[in-house]
């Protein structure tokens, strides 16, 4: 929800509250003082009574809007909640009496504590319960902007989970890529039909893997890392040099889940992109995996004139940054750089914060 809107929606509610003040200090004062010197009583009595109505809801409101919704109740801790909400209402309570206590030594509104401190008990238990009541609002507006809040992110999340996986679905069936590999294939059955048909084989089980196994929400790293070899060597068919792409898997990524085609599009652009295609180690892709985080770093080199900043196999820069940030916030780091002659990037997913 938009700040402005909930900034509107507190002025509404204390517009509300006074207006709802001053119609009762109206009944009131109808009819009981009459008399024309009774008037500067009167606006003295209204200050009294607006104090009265008014510190208590304020502060009580305040500390259930600003404080104890998202420190207890988000985190369900019910305990701590009613005794903080009580103690924070006893406190509104007692902080007007002290405030109408001074109002009265300034000759404003009457005295609560005319049989000393115990007679201003009542009135302190009132303005008590007054902030206890304004607490109850603060904590249902709270709660309502906090709902919106939170649909209006699902939907967010399922309009940009909708546009990542149409895109997806580009990158993922690259028909460049498909159509290299058969070819590439095709050649080699000629010439040795065992690793044609093991490179087949390979094709098949990337195809699989794209069409089912990426469905789900979260898969094994695993998966994503064969999926990842398989692809580069299918790319390796139409390189002479069995050097020119370094692989290495630092740490054990069998039990660690992730949100499926994480790093492909970068892999993708990479080999897109790369400008040098016999040199060694043209194109290095790394993961470094640990309890805590993923570490993916892959970089290729380039010719000064690549334009390879908006273009990511379907997937654009913008549209990569926001699915992570949507899958990830602020659980994850994306670090790009583009010098003349080559492109890396480095991905980092903090797995605790997941």
């Amino acid at each position: 929800m938009k700040r402005s809107v909930i900034i509107l929606l507190n002025i509404g509610y204390w517009v509300l509250y006074l207006l709802l003040l001053v119609l009762i200090l109206a009944c009131l004062q109808i009819g009981v003082h009459t008399k024309p010197q009774s008037s500067l009583f009167n606006w003295r009595f209204g200050i009294f009574f607006i104090v009265f109505a008014v510190v208590p809801a304020v502060m009580g409101f305040y500390f259930s809007y600003s404080i104890f919704f998202t420190r207890y109740l988000t985190r369900k801790k019910t305990r701590l909640f009613f005794i903080a909400t009580i103690s924070a209402a006893l406190v509104a309570g007692i902080t007007g009496a002290v405030i109408l206590i001074f109002l009265y030594r300034m000759r404003i509104g009457p005295s609560i504590s005319n049989d000393g401190i115990v007679s201003a008990i009542p009135i302190t238990l009132i303005m008590a319960l007054i902030a206890l009541l304004n607490g109850v609002v603060g904590l249902v507006m709270k709660g309502f902007v906090t709902w919106y809040g939170d649909i209006k992110l699902k939907e967010d999340l399922g309009k940009k989970n909708y546009e990542t996986e149409l895109a997806l679905v580009k990158s993922q069936i690259n028909p460049h890529f498909l159509f290299n590999t058969i070819n590439n294939i095709d050649v080699l059955i000629e010439k040795d039909a065992v690793k044609a048909s093991a490179y087949l084989n390979k094709l098949s089980d990337m195809m699989r893997f794209m069409l089912y196994e990426t469905k789900t929400e979260k898969i094994p790293l695993q998966k994503e890392i064969s999926y990842i070899k398989k692809y580069i060597e299918l790319q390796q068919i139409r390189v002479a040099n069995p050097n020119h792409v370094s692989f290495t898997v630092m740490g054990d990524a069998a039990n660690t889940m992730i949100h499926p085609m994480l790093f492909i599009p970068f892999i993708e652009n990479a080999f897109k992109h790369n400008s040098d295609i016999k040199s060694d180690y043209a194109i290095t892709i790394a993961f470094t995996i640990s309890s805590n985080s993923i570490i993916f770093t892959c970089r290729n080199t380039c010719s000064m004139n690549t334009d390879i900043h908006n273009s990511h196999s379907g997937l654009g820069n913008e549209l990569i940054q926001k699915r992570l940030t949507l899958l990830y916030g602020a659980g994850h780091e994306l670090q790009i750089n583009h010098q003349p002659d080559n492109y890396s990037m480095a991905l980092t997913i903090h797995l605790h914060d997941d």
